[in-house]
């Protein structure tokens, strides 16, 4: 049958979108299914999804016959365009089955939506922005993603690449048991513990919109020269900090002071993919009321370490890695203590990104999964 691409323009066509994810994905025992009312959310607007407010993207399925075969997103970002480039357009979301001329008529059809809006380069994945899922998976498709991470086809990647594309940027997560750290690391935590100068406390869940606020007001600071960045918006803020809320646990989110002055940060969430997985995507009828019973004290065996991040300032003084390692340690400690997680994750984290791969492999961790980047002329 003969290949068509639609325009994703309705809500029927989002759902669509959306279920199409699953049926590729029903037999893969690693994928965890995202919960359907937030992906949906994810690419509705700017009512549901604040990033609308300084970005465009349009939406498409391939289709054999009546069968959905494929999906992808285009999206021009003024916020990209200002801080990773002029004509530096991105698409994502992109899913198919194992077939070239679908993966030429998705990456074909988004490339031709950048082009007409200016833009000389097209980047991806990005679904739908690098504080989303950035990247392909290329290595590491022998066990489930951690909470807010992506799971891909082995395929994809190939596909991408057969459509001439070349990667651009390697993003790892790393892994590290839970276990007390060497000697030589624990003496740096013990100093920073004496210190005078260093407090360290835990979030405030009853005040997490300001917490939150001051949380990526740091890391929008620390994260400002790293490849790949894009400023997180007021609104951005104010919607991430609603969205986590539920998941705040504030003994595995620590901020640092000096000198009573906020400068460091750690985040770590429970893996609550392992508490998703029966859900299916759905919170209706009963699931809903299972989700809120697991989130309470929920017992696993992975942590996640998404963000971490010193002011700009500090980074590369002795105060930026005592405070570093005595965050890793306290939420380290609390994981144990209070989720019972035998190993944490880390990431992702950039490639180049030395400072970060440094601490990573001092504590022990190793590299368990890659997503790639990639980019092409228009």
């Amino acid at each position: 049958m003969a290949l068509t691409i639609r325009e994703v323009t309705t809500a029927a066509d989002r759902r669509a979108f959306v279920a199409l994810q699953f049926s590729l994905y029903a037999d893969d025992p690693h994928w965890v299914a995202p919960l359907k009312a937030d992906a949906t959310a994810l690419i509705s607007g700017a009512k549901s999804n604040p990033w609308f407010l300084h970005a465009q993207a349009a939406f498409w399925l391939a289709y054999r016959g009546d069968t959905a075969v494929g999906r992808i997103s285009a999206q021009v970002d003024e916020l990209v365009l200002e801080h990773m480039g002029a004509g530096t357009g991105h698409w994502g979301m992109f899913e198919c089955i194992d077939d070239q001329g679908v993966a030429d008529l998705l990456l074909a059809t988004a490339e031709d939506w950048l082009r007409t809006r200016g833009m000389v380069r097209a980047q991806g994945p990005f679904s739908l922005s690098i504080w989303d899922e950035p990247g392909v998976l290329v290595s590491g498709f022998d066990s489930a993603p951690t909470v807010m991470m992506a799971h891909h086809r082995a395929w994809l990647a190939p596909l991408i690449e057969h459509a001439g594309y070349a990667g651009i940027k390697d993003l790892h997560t790393w892994e590290v048991a839970t276990v007390p750290f060497a000697p030589n690391v624990q003496r740096i935590v013990e100093a920073a513990a004496k210190s005078p100068k260093i407090c360290v406390r835990e979030v405030v869940k009853a005040d997490f919109a300001n917490e939150a606020a001051l949380l990526l007001d740091i890391l929008n600071d620390a994260w400002a020269t790293n490849w790949g960045y894009v400023p997180l918006t007021e609104a951005e803020v104010a919607y991430v900090g609603k969205k986590l809320k539920p998941i705040v646990y504030p003994d595995l989110i620590r901020i640092a002071e000096l000198d009573g002055v906020p400068v460091a940060f750690m985040i770590a969430l429970p893996d609550l993919n392992e508490k998703l997985r029966d859900l299916k995507g759905n919170l209706f009828p009963f699931g809903w009321a299972k989700l809120l019973w697991r989130l309470r004290k929920p017992k696993v065996s992975r942590i996640r370490v998404p963000l971490m991040g010193v002011r700009k300032a500090f980074q590369g003084t002795r105060y930026a890695s005592l405070m570093a390692f005595l965050l890793i340690d306290l939420i380290r400690e609390a994981t144990v203590r209070n989720y019972h997680a035998g190993r944490a994750e880390i990431g992702w984290i950039l490639e180049d990104n030395g400072p970060m791969r440094a601490i990573a492999e001092v504590i022990g961790a190793k590299i368990t999964r890659t997503y790639r980047v990639y980019e092409k002329a228009l």
